[in-house]
Parts: structure tokens; sequence; C-alpha cells
């Protein structure tokens, strides 16, 4: 089987039919693109959100889960966040979790992660950001990252 990368309209079902999104590599840090991508699901969409790395015991309220399998009620979406070379070794926990999507954060790209996934079923997404394909399709994508519920992009001129 061949990985192919999923279309705007499938990349909008994905997201759809998503009733969880697991962070892997989630990060305390406010500077980590992890958090930002956490503060935004927890506030802005209907995901039950999960955290995933062994480092951490809480983050932003919830708690953390030392691997995916640890996550209680099962999987769903896995968001990755972790280094080139750990993607084949996430993207097995993954498959043996039974999550239903692999979607692999900005920047990242792994082939053969993507095959692995493919071939177990798991819709999957490189190269892509969870928080602003949401945005996206939402309406609510905004350079600094927020709906500020402007609509036009002219300024508008005081009378």
């Amino acid at each position: 089987m061949t990985w192919t990368p999923p279309t705007a309209r499938q990349r909008l079902a994905i997201l759809s039919r998503t009733r969880s999104v697991t962070l892997v590599g989630a990060s305390a840090n406010p500077a980590r693109p992890s958090f930002f991508v956490a503060t935004y699901l927890l506030s802005s969409s209907r995901y039950r959100v999960n955290f995933v790395n062994p480092r951490l015991n809480e983050l932003l309220g919830q708690p953390v889960y030392a691997s995916v399998a640890d996550v209680p009620g099962g999987v769903d979406l896995v968001s990755v966040f972790r280094k080139h070379d750990d993607l084949p070794e996430v993207a097995e926990e993954v498959v043996k979790a039974g999550a239903s999507t692999l979607w692999l954060q900005l920047g990242l790209w792994h082939e053969a992660a993507a095959e692995r996934g493919a071939e177990a079923g798991l819709d999957v997404v490189m190269n892509r950001c969870v928080k602003i394909e949401h945005a996206r399709f939402a309406g609510g994508l905004h350079l600094a990252g927020f709906n500020t519920g402007v609509i036009s992009s002219r300024r508008r001129i005081e009378p």
C-alpha cells in the first residue's frame, strides 16, 4: 500500500469524525507548539483532549500519560510532536493502541511511519498542524492563531 496525502476534504472528514485528540510529546513549556495546540484544542474544540509525555504528570489541569497505551477510553486521532527518529516507534505504538488517525505535526514527514499507519488502516496526515486545520475548517483561522471575529482583511475606517 502506498500512502498518499489526504485532500482538504478528506482532512475535514477526519476532523469531523474525530472524538478525541491525543497529543504525543505534549509540553508544559508555553513556547512550544504542542502547548499552543493543547490550549487551543481545550478551549476551542469539542474534542476530548489527552496528553502523552512520560516526563509530566499534569498539563493544563489534565492528567498526562506515559504512553498512548495508557490513555483511558482509547484513542482516536493521535497528533505527534516528536523528533523524526522517534516516528516509526510512535507510529507502531499508535497502531497497537487502535487509533484511527496518525497525524504528524508541521515539519514532520516520515514515509515509513506513514506506510505503517496506512497498512494498518489508519488515516495518516503528515506535515500539517491539527490546530491550524481545525481552525481553518471552523472559520476561525487568524495569523495570530486565534479567532478575532473580523471577517474582512481590510482595515476599518472610522466615520
